[in-house]
């Protein structure tokens, strides 16, 4: 070996030195899009610059942050000023950043906001579209990768927290190509041939802008959209805004959050149910105990006195009922037997024989027939004259009629 071995801190220990040392790497002024911004606890905050080819890890210290003055987002264009330095432990080097000037807003930047103006202006984004989810649903339908944190979060939140709930899950890709092509069919599909499904839960564990963009394409926005069942976007970190978030249904800052909107909790469900049902055997227990008090107070010679007055009444109404029906049937039948004797006095006034009775006769011909006319007689024919003390049979000698006009 043309040298003696090293240790891997001297290595690193070596290359910090080289860096601090080289005059361009020391002070150098770098362009660059921002992507995975994390602010850390500690105030120092941390991200990537990256352009079309390449990206480089970021770190700047909480009192830089405090001379900056613009805020920093997702997808910004910026001019960093800094130095090159080695993090000797993990043997990684960053940008450590002393400035920042803003260029404006990178290209992914843009894209979102291009395409959440266009999903706005058709109506996409319009909250009165938005739908409820079950109170209590039956199944749930998980759309996410098959592996990592986030699914496993999902489905052990659900299971710890629901006993009832049936969870399916949709492995798809969440991130480069392919990926939201993928996404929206996994939506249609439990649409499709999973209509019993209750509500949807969609989305993935953090990561930079880059990482999570599949959820900011306009297949998977309109696919949410048309979706019949509540969907349930939980894309990345608290901070973290796709454009899913913003068409879905419901919003969760996280997968593990979106799990926990998805269903209740049947644990606490039936805490409360047995508490309702403790209050209400003891509201029945102090019913039946004011019942029976106020039962003792009257007391039975009490209560049979009661029974008597009511009795009572009910007699003395009873009697004034059949009074009333009594009187109402007697009036009924004086009506109708003074109508009767109306009618029998204008039968009277019609009867022939009453008629005969006052002067006038009946002219019969051979048959019996009443002879009303003039016309139905002819010389010769044989008439009988009937009056009220008797009749008499008479023969036509002479037939004179009035001439018609």
């Amino acid at each position: 070996m043309a040298i003696k071995p090293i240790t891997v801190s001297q290595l690193n220990g070596y290359i910090h030195r080289v860096l601090q040392t080289d005059p361009v790497l020391g002070n150098v002024t770098v362009r660059g899009e921002i992507s995975n911004l994390k602010f850390h606890s500690s105030g120092h905050v941390y991200f990537s610059l990256k352009d079309d080819g390449s990206k480089i890890n970021c770190f700047l210290a909480a009192q830089n942050l405090a001379h900056i003055k613009c805020a920093l987002d997702e997808g910004m264009e910026i001019t960093a000023a800094g130095y090159v330095s080695v993090y000797q432990r993990g043997g990684y080097y960053s940008l450590n950043i002393r400035d920042i000037e803003t260029q404006g807003v990178g290209d992914l930047a843009i894209r979102f906001e291009k395409l959440k103006k266009k999903l706005a202006d058709e109506g996409l984004l319009d909250k009165s579209q938005k739908k409820e989810l079950p109170a209590f649903p039956k199944k749930v339908a998980v759309i996410t990768a098959s592996t990592g944190a986030a699914v496993q979060d999902i489905i052990k939140i659900i299971t710890n927290k629901n006993d009832y709930v049936d969870v399916m899950l949709f492995p798809v890709l969440v991130q480069g190509p392919g990926a939201a092509h993928d996404i929206s069919r996994a939506l249609d599909t439990v649409n499709r041939e999973f209509p019993d499904t209750d509500v949807i839960i969609t989305g993935r564990g953090g990561g930079s802008i880059e990482d999570l963009w599949a959820f900011n394409e306009e297949e998977v926005a309109r696919s949410i959209y048309a979706s019949d069942i509540p969907v349930i976007s939980g894309v990345g970190h608290e901070i973290d805004f796709t454009i899913a978030d913003l068409v879905a249904d419901k919003r969760a800052e996280t997968p593990t959050a979106a799990a926990d909107m998805a269903v209740p909790d049947t644990g606490e469900i039936r805490m409360r149910l047995d508490e309702l049902r403790e209050d209400l055997d003891e509201d029945l227990d102090r019913y039946i105990i004011r019942a029976e008090e106020r039962l003792n107070a009257f007391g039975m010679n009490a209560l049979r006195m009661r029974l008597i007055e009511r009795t009572e009444r009910y007699d003395i109404r009873s009697k004034a009922l059949m009074d009333g029906m009594k009187n109402s049937m007697r009036r009924i039948f004086s009506e109708k037997e003074h109508g009767m004797e109306l009618m029998k006095q204008k039968l009277e006034t019609l009867d022939p024989k009453s008629i005969i009775s006052r002067g006038y006769g009946a002219i019969l011909d051979k048959d019996m027939k009443m002879v009303t006319s003039a016309k139905m007689m002819e010389h010769g024919d044989l008439l009988r004259i009937v009056l009220s003390d008797g009749d008499a049979d008479v023969t036509v000698d002479e037939v004179r009629r009035k001439m018609d006009g």
